[in-house]
């Protein structure tokens, strides 16, 4: 499957599409990008004056990326019909701060993926190649 096709399957729109590229994918894991464009609505409230990404917003980027895109490449290649992952837990640490124009790689590696349950530690980093956070994410299929 090529990579546009993944990010073409994804059930979001912008401005709640937070992925602009994938740069590998296999069974194992995938690594995309995505760059938080500064008229992104949230930076009008986040912070007064210094705006940062929420991160909620960082966790949506890398549950995108991390699970819903390698969730759709395992999917097609095992069930090879159209089912969506959906988020069930989070666990994420938060490291360094996220502003406006930052482009970011999530890193995602597979933990297991059993009986319609999809778990990978998830990572994501700076342009300068800072973690800036960390954790695990897991879904479902629906």
């Amino acid at each position: 499957m090529k990579f546009e096709e993944i990010i073409s399957k994804l059930p979001y729109l912008k401005p709640f599409l937070f992925v602009d590229e994938i740069i590998h994918i296999d069974e194992n894991g995938v690594e995309g990008i995505f760059t938080f464009d500064e008229n992104l609505e949230f930076y009008k409230g986040h912070f007064k004056d210094n705006p940062v990404t929420p991160g909620v917003i960082l966790t949506e980027t890398m549950a995108q990326i991390g699970l819903v895109c390698l969730g759709i490449f395992l999917l097609d290649t095992t069930y090879k019909n159209e089912t969506v992952i959906a988020l069930t837990s989070n666990e994420i640490e938060f490291l360094k701060p996220v502003f406006p124009t930052e482009k970011v790689t999530v890193v995602s590696e597979k933990m297991y993926f059993r009986f319609g349950k999809l778990k990978c530690k998830v990572l994501m980093k700076n342009q300068k190649g800072e973690v800036v956070c960390s954790g695990t994410i897991a879904g479902m299929i629906v």
